[in-house]
């Protein structure tokens, strides 16, 4: 099950990420709500035991449409990249 898509997003105020998307697997929720990822995922993404990811929802109409997993490591590093440029202006706007 392979299928990709080019895709461009803003990050930041000015920066631009193109990439693809792929879809990897399929996989199933059990009655207990957990979902196994796999393997193979959790080598391309190095994902170990005890890592931490951040589990990001995107609504549309009021409605969950997407959920998207970003290692924490990751994560902490993308917020100070768009936080960073906005907390300067905010800075340099209140010295004046």
């Amino acid at each position: 099950m392979v299928r990709y898509s080019k895709i461009k997003c803003h990050r930041g105020t000015d920066q631009e990420f193109t990439g693809s998307l792929r879809i990897e697997s399929l996989v199933t929720i059990d009655e207990r709500g957990q979902m196994v990822l796999p393997k193979e995922i959790r080598e391309k993404a190095d994902i170990r035991p005890g890592d931490k990811l951040v589990v990001i929802t995107f609504e549309k109409g009021g409605e969950v449409c997407c959920i998207s997993l970003i290692k924490a490591s990751s994560f902490a590093d993308m917020a100070k990249d768009m936080i960073g440029p906005l907390i300067g202006g905010i800075l340099k706007k209140g010295g004046k």
